[in-house]
């Protein structure tokens, strides 16, 4: 059952919807290949270090989507979520434009309190704005929706990649 959006979008945007939901995952072809740079994304955010959890984040997007053979994208970890009246931002797609990069941005800390992000909700903000990018490049989408499918793909690439061995 579509989102309650979907009937104000137009029939080309229906259909790439539609699309997009029709797949609920993406295998890894070698997960457990990851579970280094998943634990070191866990011990950096635990202990606070930004640019240890940037490098690891980085060194997973670079792995997972050289396994799924997609271009790659730079990820840029910041420290506090910036806040407005509408909430929080978690994490941030930038596809490429005008001849830059494309890149994800996340955030280790929240906005009010500036405690450190749970690692299973930072991981999944992170496989979250990595979804958009597989939605552009792998599924060769021309929109990346958020649809049943697309938070099924997320969750399928999560529990592909978390193990008990590389989770605090």
């Amino acid at each position: 059952m579509p989102f309650s959006y979907y009937h104000r979008l137009t029939s080309k945007q229906k259909t790439i919807y539609l699309a997009s939901d029709s797949v609920s995952s993406i295998a890894v072809p070698q997960a457990g290949r990851l579970s280094r740079s998943v634990a070191a994304i866990a011990n950096a955010l635990s202990a606070e270090r930004r640019a240890d959890l940037n490098r690891a984040c980085q060194q997973l997007c670079d792995d997972l989507l050289g396994q799924l053979e997609v271009p790659p994208l730079t990820v840029k970890v910041l420290s506090a979520r910036p806040s407005h009246d509408w909430g929080e931002l978690q994490g941030l797609y930038e596809p490429a434009e005008d001849g830059a990069e494309v890149r994800i941005t996340v955030w280790m800390r929240t906005a009010q309190r500036r405690h450190v992000v749970a690692f299973k909700t930072f991981l999944r903000t992170l496989l979250h704005e990595l979804g958009h990018h597989l939605d552009y490049e792998l599924l060769e989408l021309e929109d990346s929706f958020h649809t049943e499918g697309f938070f099924k793909r997320e969750s399928s690439l999560f529990h592909q990649l978390v193990t008990r061995e590389n989770t605090p």
